[in-house]
């Protein structure tokens, strides 16, 4: 039979192992998430700063989704 010690020690290992998978997953998923929104943030911030008018919002962003 195990002892406490035996099993606090493998399941410190197990979440530690758990924690790094899970680290390593986020650092790979990091560069594609809001790429594709990205651009539109962009048009959004230019409409708002006023340098460019609702219409040709419209139509960029028309464009952005296609």
């Amino acid at each position: 039979m195990m002892s406490m010690g035996m099993m606090l020690n493998m399941l410190f290992w197990i979440m530690t192992t758990g924690f790094a998978i899970y680290g390593v997953i986020l650092l790979i998923m990091k560069p594609f998430e809001n790429k594709s929104n990205h651009a539109l943030n962009i048009l959004k911030e230019r409409l708002a700063r006023g340098e460019i008018d609702a219409e040709e919002y419209e139509e960029k962003k028309r464009l952005l989704k296609d």
